[in-house]
């Protein structure tokens, strides 16, 4: 199924129709803009230190233990979440590795690109810009349809395999992740 630009709702494009859709580079450019621009909301919200999304407060409590980057622990967990994708059958596309392999380091880039405000002011500035950045990002990368990142085809596998509604389930692995990362500090 090719991809027009008068379509405006996702289609459920399983790995090989993903890579034959059509505008294939065009999408792929997305898809790393859109990733590049999700590490750059990431480590917006870091830096500015008064608030993170409940991945990241996961990511950087196993940082407070590891002697690991932020990008790394990053592609780590990404490894992990895919692996449970096995029991529930999700099939990983182009998106799902490019997502696994550069967020990481994204992330790692811009957290030294970004220097460290002093004034909360600032702080809060970053903060909002993280998450308006976020938005883009992932209009991009999943508008992409290259496939899902590892943290939300889990959060689809699980919904698909146990019939509970989308919302309960994100809920629950984001309540999880954030206390797991409360805990670890």
């Amino acid at each position: 199924m090719a991809i027009t630009n008068s379509e405006s709702q996702l289609t459920n494009l399983g790995p090989l129709a993903q890579l034959t859709a059509g505008r294939l580079p065009e999408r792929i450019l997305r898809l790393v803009i859109g990733l590049w621009l999700y590490g750059l909301s990431i480590a917006l919200m870091i830096e500015g230190a008064v608030g993170a999304a409940p991945w990241d407060v996961f990511h950087v409590g196993v940082a407070r233990h590891l002697p690991l980057t932020l990008g790394v622990i990053i592609i780590l967990t990404a490894g992990v979440v895919l692996a449970a994708w096995i029991p529930l059958r999700q099939k990983p596309g182009l998106g799902t590795v490019l997502n696994t392999v550069l967020l990481g380091p994204f992330a790692d880039l811009n957290l030294v690109l970004l220097p460290t405000p002093d004034a909360l002011v600032t702080r809060y500035g970053y903060a909002i810009a993280g998450v308006v950045v976020c938005a883009l990002a992932t209009a991009l990368y999943v508008g992409a349809q290259l496939g899902p990142g590892p943290r939300d085809g889990l959060m689809t596998g699980l919904a698909r395999r146990t019939g509970w509604p989308l919302r309960r389930v994100r809920t629950g692995i984001e309540v999880s992740v954030l206390a797991t990362g409360f805990v670890l500090g």
